[in-house]
């Protein structure tokens, strides 16, 4: 079974446990809408690689964390795709939340999965109930204030923000927490792999930005041009694309090179290598016609 597949199946069993036949039916097809179908599924990938390069004595509590970390990132995009945010219509190639269950709906089917998140790694812990703790708060700092995604999504807010700050924020904050929970859920330590998930995080936005312009909407599965829209910060905008595509490679660089020695080394670095020709194909950067003169030459170990 491939390992978005593994993910699916765990995501659907965990949904399954907080449906009832006497809950509010929308609301539970509202949250399926938001977590299926998926995209790439990498944070909690990430988790899973991690904990596996550790051991992964825990496979139930690495894989709750896993899915965690992937419910508080479907309840985010429901969140950044509301009205008072993106008013975007489309997310993975279909309706948005909001757009096909009204906003009311779209906001508590985002909050229930965060609290979701939560009560999934919590219902795992019983193996490792000492580990439990630690993962709560790692997870908890990627997501709230001052510095995890909904921090990051504040500085939208904000007459002033500094691009890089609001890049590790809005996304490398819940990637560092994707790593860092992965170790965690197999006894090791957290700072370790950190790095990990805080270049490749600052990448993934990185990325995201230049896709915000080159891309269309029927490839990205969401509306493009939105940075510019909403007048957000923007690493295209501030560096040129030429510039924020250079970046991008130094950051994918310096996340491969963060890996430690151990088991798992070789395939983290050809999952992080697959990721970063997966969000910027190098044949988006040998066409003339964009007149974009940089073309990303990416060696991985």
């Amino acid at each position: 079974m491939s390992p978005i597949k593994h993910l699916d199946r765990a995501l659907e069993q965990a949904l399954k446990s907080h449906e009832s036949a006497k809950g509010p039916a929308l609301l539970s097809k509202a949250i399926r809408h938001a977590v299926f179908p998926g995209g790439a599924r990498i944070r909690p990938q990430l988790t899973l690689a991690v904990a596996h390069a550790c051991g992964n004595d825990d496979p139930q509590l690495s894989m709750a964390s896993a899915i965690a970390i992937e419910m508080i990132h479907c309840g985010s995009l429901v969140h950044d795709d509301l009205p008072c945010f993106d008013d975007a219509e489309m997310r993975r190639g279909q309706t948005s939340v909001h757009k096909e269950f009204g906003e009311r709906l779209a906001v508590l089917a985002g909050d229930a999965l965060i609290v979701m998140a939560y009560q999934t790694v919590a219902a795992a812990s019983r193996r490792s109930a000492q580990r439990l703790a630690p993962i709560i708060k790692t997870i908890s700092e990627g997501v709230g204030a001052p510095f995890g995604i909904i921090a990051g999504q504040s500085w939208e807010c904000e007459s002033q923000a500094v691009l890089s700050d609001y890049q590790r924020s809005k996304t490398g904050a819940l990637f560092a927490a994707a790593t860092a929970s992965g170790a965690q859920a197999a006894g090791a330590d957290a700072q370790t792999w950190m790095g990990l998930g805080e270049w490749l995080g600052e990448a993934y936005q990185i990325a995201d930005d230049i896709r915000d312009v080159l891309g269309d909407a029927q490839f990205l599965g969401k509306p493009s041009g939105q940075d510019e829209e909403h007048h957000r910060p923007s690493s295209a905008k501030e560096l040129g694309l030429n510039g924020a595509v250079e970046h991008f490679d130094t950051l994918v660089g310096k996340a491969i090179s963060s890996i430690p020695s151990c088991k798992g080394d070789v395939a983290l670095k050809r999952l992080v290598a697959f990721e970063a020709e997966r969000l910027l194909p190098s044949s988006w950067f040998q066409d003339d016609e964009r007149h974009i003169a940089v073309v990303a030459q990416r060696q991985f170990a």
